[in-house]
C-alpha cells in the first residue's frame, strides 16, 4: 500500500534515499524502470517534455488556461475539443473565444448531446433532478468523446463534468485530455474550498470530527 499523501519528507524530490518510508514507490526499482522506459517513446517523451518546460517556462505566472494552450501549441496540437457541461454555458463562450483568439480551430460538445432520456439508463421520475418534468435529458459524455473524435480532435479539454461523467469521458476519447474545471456546484466549481475548510466548517460534514 502507498501513502505519499501523509509522507512527510517528501524525500523523494531530492532523492534521499535514506529518508524514504519502506512503502515509497521510490523504492521499488522495477516500477520505476517501467515507467522510464515508457518515456522512451516518441509521443510520452514529447508530452512530458512539454509539460516541464510548461510548467518552468510560466511558474506562478500564467493561469491554468494559458498553460493549456502553451501546452498545445509546443505539442503542435491546433483542433481543441471541449467537452463542457450545459451549466457552464457562459464559461465555455469565453473559452472558445480564447482559444479562437489564439489561433485554434475549436470544437464544442455540450453534455445534453442527443437530447436522450435518463429512462436509458434507468432513471425514474422520481430520481430526476426535477421530478415534475416529464421529460429529462441524460448527460450524454460518451456521445461528446465519440463526436470529439469523428472531429479528428488533438486534445480535448473537460469543463466543468460531473464526477463519473468525466470518468466515461476520458473512458472513450481517441484524444489526449486536460481540464480546464470540474464541476462543484456548491463550491463555485472550486473543489478544494470544502478541502480547505475541512478541519472548520466542513469537518463534521466529511465525517472528520
Amino acid at each position: 500500500m502507498y501513502t505519499c499523501a501523509v509522507c512527510k519528507d517528501k524525500a523523494c524530490r531530492v532523492n534521499d534515499v535514506e529518508k524514504m518510508p519502506s512503502n515509497c514507490p521510490t523504492l521499488c526499482e522495477s516500477i520505476v524502470e517501467e515507467s522510464k522506459e515508457l518515456y522512451s517513446s516518441e509521443d510520452n517523451h514529447k508530452m512530458a517534455n512539454c509539460s516541464a518546460l510548461v510548467e518552468s517556462e510560466g511558474y506562478c505566472q500564467d493561469t491554468r488556461i494559458e498553460e493549456i494552450m502553451n501546452f498545445a501549441n509546443k505539442m503542435g496540437y491546433k483542433n481543441l475539443g471541449i467537452a463542457f457541461c450545459v451549466g457552464l454555458k457562459e464559461e465555455v463562450r469565453l473559452v472558445h473565444r480564447i482559444f479562437k483568439a489564439n489561433g485554434f480551430n475549436v470544437n464544442s460538445v455540450v453534455c445534453k448531446n442527443g437530447s436522450i432520456s435518463k429512462e436509458v439508463i434507468d432513471i425514474s421520475r422520481e430520481e430526476q433532478v426535477r421530478p415534475e418534468n416529464d421529460f429529462e435529458a441524460m448527460c450524454n459524455p460518451i456521445g461528446q468523446a465519440l463526436f470529439l473524435n469523428k472531429s479528428k480532435t488533438d486534445l480535448n479539454v473537460l469543463l466543468g463534468l460531473c464526477v463519473g461523467h468525466d470518468s466515461l469521458f476520458i473512458k472513450y476519447s481517441d484524444a489526449p485530455i486536460t481540464v480546464l474545471a470540474v464541476k462543484d456546484r456548491v463550491m463555485g466549481h472550486n473543489p478544494l474550498a470544502a478541502v480547505y475548510l475541512s478541519n472548520g466548517y466542513y469537518k463534521k460534514k466529511l465525517n472528520l470530527d
